[in-house]
């Protein structure tokens, strides 16, 4: 790799002055050239190239074993080693995660459901339990606030939507576009935080117009609904924190991208054996 390193840039810096510094010899590097390149080294070029296009398809968040996992699922044979020190070598990183900050306000009088999940994520079909949450956006025109509606058995995000107004309407017409999308049977498990726009008698009477069984996190407990936080956080990490949105049509644009392009339908998840949560569907859907 070093002899490849010193020709791909012969003609920017002396051949002697990088022998010295990458600690090989002139001689050698000479012979190299004459042999040709090992098959081995031509080997690592090709899968660098490989490397450098799962990196840039997952907008520069998968780490070495998503990348490993993805060139795998594609027929590349690679080991997870050899991916490793072919990124390092090439200064090939993941963007660094923030930390995420929970910002619910569930200070109201209105009727609060019981934890009916009590922290079991886990569902055997989908459509048992949906998740939700909303967060906000902050672009130079104003706050941007989003709610979403998970598939707990996928992860994949049923339902959405996105307004300048953290009100009733918000999450109602998340869930109008959840129940359009998916067509849930009566007994669906709808777990939220004890936000006041979950908690309001308006949207109690449509979980009930679609037969659902609501569910309500402990007062003052993120974890109860995690799988809801860590979207938002990954939404953040790998896109908020990036972007620097100056109106919010320009903020829906790049979320609307994010959920249905990136998240869903590209995104592997480790929770999901490193599957998008658009392949656990279609796969439960062949069984």
């Amino acid at each position: 790799m070093k002899y490849a390193y010193i020709a791909r840039h012969r003609k920017t810096f002396p051949v002697t002055a990088m022998c010295k510094a990458l600690r090989v010899s002139r001689s050698g590097y000479y012979d190299w050239r004459g042999r040709g390149e090992s098959p081995r080294s031509l080997h690592d070029r090709t899968l660098l190239g490989h490397i450098h296009r799962v990196h840039d398809q997952s907008r520069k968040h998968y780490g070495i074993v998503k990348c490993w996992k993805q060139l795998n699922a594609e027929g590349i044979a690679c080991g997870r080693d050899r991916i490793a020190r072919l990124r390092r070598a090439h200064g090939i990183y993941a963007k660094r995660r923030k930390r995420f900050v929970v910002t619910t306000r569930s200070k109201h009088r209105h009727w609060i459901a019981p934890n009916r999940l009590q922290r079991d994520f886990t569902t055997a079909a989908p459509n048992r339990v949906w998740v939700g949450d909303v967060t906000f956006i902050a672009t130079r025109s104003g706050w941007l606030y989003l709610s979403i509606l998970l598939d707990l058995y996928s992860r994949k995000v049923v339902g959405w939507s996105m307004s300048s107004t953290n009100n009733g309407q918000l999450v109602k017409d998340a869930l109008d576009m959840a129940v359009q999308h998916r067509q849930p049977n009566q007994g669906l498990i709808h777990h939220t935080d004890r936000g006041a726009t979950y908690a309001m008698q308006s949207y109690r009477d449509t979980l009930t117009q679609y037969g659902m069984v609501s569910s309500m996190s402990r007062k003052r407990d993120c974890w109860d609904n995690a799988v809801a936080e860590s979207f938002f956080a990954n939404l953040k990490n790998e896109l908020i924190y990036w972007h620097n949105f100056n109106t919010r049509e320009e903020a829906r644009a790049a979320i609307f991208d994010y959920i249905e392009v990136f998240y869903n339908r590209q995104r592997l998840h480790q929770t999901l054996d490193y599957q998008t949560p658009e392949q656990v569907d279609r796969m439960y859907d062949v069984a």
